[in-house]
């Protein structure tokens, strides 16, 4: 069973049903969906958690899926919290430096969370074709996960996609097209062939679920955490679905009385080619306004406009958080900073949230003992890696001096 009530508009509060699929409100702005949380309450306990190993369907109470047989999964974990001790210490950050490693999940990103919601409700609904426009690893987590649901997908990116998203997509069994031009051409072509081809439109904030998936990432937090949540999150932000969904996930947790008024500050973080959040949260804009000429290897934040801009500029404010942006050198200097000093190979975006949180700590915007989360949304591994090895000819002498 489900207990989801209804869904309203983010914008104007105005509630519509959840028994049938939705896309945008009348009023053009994005879904959220509202669950009656008493009951959810008395249905479910802390200590019941703990016996659960379902990965995020482990909150199934708190998630719109109603029968068990729609819940689509590809063998999710709770994805684990990573200490950075080396980089704290040499940073004379006396707190808790984490990362939260999103790349453990399938299709190796967190983009799995809300895919994986998305096309689990499509079922429900009896959909059979859905399609998105996508920066790489969105379209990554759909193609598996509608596969794994028996439906059809049809995925259009952006023609300087890192290849190993294209290639994977089409492997996982969808249609994919590169498009000659920005993620949100790529959503003008779904959302304008919606009627004509039949599809359904999953683009981000543009139906209800993909935040219902992302939120489950705050509830992991609030769990891992003990039930006290951490003192700051740096959040990499494109579309900004998780960040929104963390939000939401720790007001539902408040009014269940699960946790208390406490919030981490929310921390945007954004690329210098393609900052447009971060300019708003500047200028105390409550839209953001569309960034041109959008530029950044870290593909996943390259998003020129967001539907979702005012709730992503909500939940920084209402928690006292900021938005930040990072150079381009400093994004793939601090990859390398992280993974030969912890061992740990974060992509580009989450790499963004180190370079971000060094800022942070030399403007004094994060206190040295704070606990700080920073999201490493998707295996390293995926992108590429410019060291080379060195050689040896087995046929030579070799010199065992050379290794002391």
């Amino acid at each position: 069973m489900t207990f989801i009530s209804h869904l309203e508009c983010s914008y104007t509060g105005k509630k519509y049903t959840a028994d049938i699929p939705h896309n945008l409100s009348e009023a053009g702005k994005p879904l959220l969906a509202r669950y009656d949380l008493d009951a959810v309450s008395s249905a479910l306990t802390k200590e019941m958690l703990g016996g659960r190993s379902e990965g995020f369907w482990r909150y199934r109470e708190l998630l719109p899926v109603s029968k068990a047989e729609n819940r689509i999964s590809l063998g999710e974990i709770v994805t684990p919290l990573v200490k950075l001790p080396r980089l704290a210490q040499r940073l004379n950050f006396s707190g808790d430096l984490t990362v939260k490693d999103e790349g453990r999940l399938p299709t190796g990103s967190f983009k799995a969370r809300g895919l994986g919601l998305a096309v689990s409700m499509a079922k429900e609904f009896g959909l059979e074709h859905l399609a998105m426009p996508t920066n790489g690893n969105a379209g990554s987590a759909l193609a598996a996960y509608a596969k794994a649901a028996g439906m059809r997908a049809t995925v259009f990116c952006p023609d300087d996609t890192p290849r190993v998203n294209i290639d994977e997509i089409a492997f996982q069994g969808a249609d994919v097209y590169c498009v000659n031009g920005l993620i949100g051409d790529c959503g003008k072509i779904v959302g304008e062939g919606q009627r004509d081809a039949g599809w359904f439109d999953v683009s981000t904030l543009k139906e209800p679920y993909r935040v219902e998936g992302k939120k489950t990432m705050g509830l992991e937090l609030a769990e891992q955490f003990g039930w006290e949540l951490p003192d700051a999150i740096f959040y990499p932000t494109g579309g900004g679905t998780g960040l929104i969904g963390m939000a939401k996930a720790f007001d539902e947790l408040e009014a269940m009385g699960w946790i208390g008024s406490k919030r981490p500050k929310l921390i945007v973080v954004q690329a210098a080619g393609c900052a447009p959040i971060v300019k708003a949260w500047q200028t105390g804009a409550e839209h953001a306004e569309p960034w041109e000429n959008a530029h950044t290897a870290a593909a996943g934040i390259r998003v020129p406009a967001a539907i979702g801009d005012f709730l992503i500029l909500r939940a920084v404010r209402d928690s006292n958080g900021f938005a930040i942006a990072v150079e381009e050198d400093d994004i793939f200097a601090a990859r390398t900073e992280v993974s030969q000093s912890e061992g740990l190979l974060l992509c580009p975006e989450g790499a963004a949230t180190y370079a971000a949180f060094k800022q942070a700590l030399a403007k004094q915007w994060i206190s040295p003992g704070d606990k700080v989360v920073l999201f490493n949304c998707a295996t390293g591994l995926k992108y590429p890696m410019t060291a080379a090895p060195a050689t040896i000819d087995k046929d030579g002498a070799i010199d065992f001096s050379r290794f002391r």
